[in-house]
C-alpha cells in the first residue's frame, strides 16, 4: 500500500496518549526504534475509505464512546523482515460488533473481522522483536491494564485531516 491508508479509528484521552508516548520514549532510550505514530486503535482502513463506511461509522460508533478496552496480551503481526508489536485488546461486545460491521462494509476490509490492538512498535526488525518485547514488558506499568476509546474519527493522512465522528 503506497503511503498511509485512510482509517476509521478510535482516539485515546490525552493522558493515556501521553503515557503511551512515554513508553515509546523509554524504548527509544534503550536503543530500540523510535516510534512516532500517534497512539490509536484502528477499526478499519483502506487506501481510500468508502463514503458509506465513514457514514455508517459516524452513526454507530459515537454512541459507544467512551469505551474501555482491556489489555489482554501482546501480539506480533507480520511474517516478513519488519513486524508490528501491539497490545492485544478486548473490547466491549457492542463495540466489537460495530467494528466488525464496518470492516465487513469496507471493500478493502477483511470481512467480518476485527482484532482490536494498540500498536506499540511499528516496523520492528524481526531479529530484534524478542528484545523489543522484553523491553516493552519492563517499561510498561503493570497497572496500565486498559485503555479508553474516547472518540471515533476518520483520519485521512494524505490530506492531513481528521474528522471527529
Amino acid at each position: 500500500m503506497a503511503g498511509s491508508p485512510e482509517n476509521i479509528l478510535l482516539r485515546l484521552p490525552t493522558e493515556q496518549e501521553r503515557a503511551i508516548r512515554d513508553i515509546y520514549t523509554a524504548l527509544a532510550e534503550r536503543g530500540l526504534p523510535e516510534q512516532k505514530q500517534r497512539p490509536h486503535i484502528s477499526v478499519t482502513f483502506a487506501p481510500t475509505m468508502a463514503a458509506k463506511v465513514v457514514g455508517e461509522a459516524a452513526v454507530i460508533l459515537p454512541p459507544l464512546m467512551p469505551a474501555e478496552l482491556r489489555r489482554v496480551g501482546t501480539v506480533v503481526f507480520g511474517t516478513k523482515s519488519k513486524q508490528t508489536v501491539a497490545w492485544l485488546l478486548e473490547a466491549p461486545e457492542e463495540l466489537e460488533r460495530a467494528a466488525r460491521r464496518l470492516s465487513a462494509m469496507n471493500p478493502e476490509g477483511r470481512g467480518d473481522r476485527w482484532i482490536p490492538h494498540l500498536t506499540m512498535g511499528l516496523r520492528i526488525q524481526k531479529a530484534i522483536v524478542p528484545d523489543y518485547l522484553a523491553a516493552l514488558a519492563e517499561v510498561t506499568s503493570p497497572h496500565l491494564n486498559a485503555v479508553t476509546a474516547e472518540r471515533a474519527a476518520f483520519y485521512q493522512p494524505g490530506l492531513g485531516t481528521e474528522l471527529r465522528l
